[in-house]
């Protein structure tokens, strides 16, 4: 596999992380560089470190995760999804927490990742060299992720309540998108 081809699985694996991100970056009303950096980390961070464990678990588990991958990450994206929503229809401003929290930035990274854990077991097969091409994959989401909770806040700031409404509607579309893909 040459570096264009890995270069375009990278972007397509982040794009989930992109579009969670443009969602999160709308529910942020300060945005300031740890955000950036911590959705950028968590989700490049994972999406480096599931190929590398599919890689590992290939011969064990292909058909166990291929089996049920998408259940998982439809389930976690549509509940994120339908507190956000349920947070913006609230009249309480306590319940409104948009946190960067680690319980939260693990439930979004993993949901966005587990496509690069089967990546990662097709790699295995293919004899692809993981290291590096986890490292691209991991930085090129990191990017992503940067540059869309950036794009997310830049539309959140005019749009407030509507805007956090949007973000939860995009995270069960992104559910719902990875389940009808591999159903």
């Amino acid at each position: 596999m040459n570096l264009i081809e890995l270069l375009l699985i990278a972007v397509g694996l982040s794009m989930d992380a992109f579009a969670v991100s443009i969602g999160k970056g709308l529910t942020v009303s300060q945005l300031k560089p740890r955000h950036s950096l911590t959705v950028g980390l968590w989700f490049g961070l994972f999406q480096a470190l599931m190929p590398m464990l599919g890689y590992l678990l290939a011969a064990k588990f292909s058909t166990l995760v291929a089996a049920f991958d998408h259940w998982i990450a439809f389930l976690l994206l549509a509940l994120i999804g339908s507190n956000m929503i349920r947070e913006a229809c609230s009249d309480d401003p306590e319940k409104h927490t948009h946190d960067f929290a680690p319980r939260t930035m693990f439930i979004l990274a993993d949901a966005t990742s587990i496509d690069a854990l089967a990546v990662g077991i097709s790699f295995a097969f293919l004899r692809v060299e993981i290291l590096s091409s986890a490292l691209l994959i991991g930085v090129t989401t990191c990017l992503f992720s940067m540059v869309g909770i950036r794009i997310g806040h830049h539309f959140g700031e005019r749009y407030k309540a509507k805007a956090e409404v949007l973000g939860g509607i995009i995270l069960i579309l992104i559910g719902t998108k990875i389940l009808t893909e591999h159903t």
